[in-house]
């Protein structure tokens, strides 16, 4: 009994979540807890790195921090750095709010040089030609814990960018470019 209605009052929570966010204006977003530090913890499922940061400390980005974001987020095929959106560390930020999670970050990719997408794009399906990835706006992710299709309803709901769906390959993509969606 106790197991359902910790199930039940999880997802009531979310849900109210959701429905608080959805009532935001969209720019509304932008301001979502400026008054209080954010901390990321991630690991880099292909280059074994992992790392914790606080990368805004309640008032302003902190550079040195987004530096390091920038290399973690690196295309470690070719060992290309490319300046992150800071609004997609926002972004995914809001969503482990939105999930109540301080899990690590799994991620799978962030940054593509433009060579990297094009010989993905020749060997995958799915992949975009013109990739927000390869403009520093991108990732691809799960949360350790945090069952994908939860991960794919809080980005929905945030309404921030684009989300796309990929069940089969254990990943949820969140960019900073227009709000769509797709699977």
């Amino acid at each position: 009994m106790d197991k359902f209605d910790s199930h039940r009052r999880k997802w009531l929570i979310m849900g109210g979540a959701a429905l608080g966010l959805a009532l935001l204006p969209g720019q509304a977003f932008a301001s979502f807890s400026t008054s209080r530090p954010r901390v990321l913890t991630l690991n880099n499922l292909n280059t074994g790195e992992s790392l914790k940061t606080e990368f805004f400390n309640g008032k302003s980005y902190d550079k040195g921090e987004l530096t390091r974001l920038n290399h973690f987020f690196r295309d470690y095929r070719v060992n290309k750095i490319k300046s992150i959106d800071p609004h997609l560390f926002d972004q995914l930020y809001c969503l482990q709010t939105l999930l109540d999670s301080r899990k690590p970050v799994q991620l799978i990719s962030g940054y593509r040089s433009v060579a990297t997408n094009n010989s993905m794009r020749q060997n995958r399906r799915g992949v975009a030609k013109h990739s927000y990835h390869t403009l520093g706006q991108a990732m691809d992710f799960h949360i350790e814990g945090i069952s994908l299709s939860n991960v794919r309803k809080a980005a929905l709901a945030m309404k921030a960018g684009g989300v796309g769906y990929y069940p089969s390959s254990n990943f949820v993509h969140i960019d900073t470019g227009p709000a769509r969606h797709w699977q």
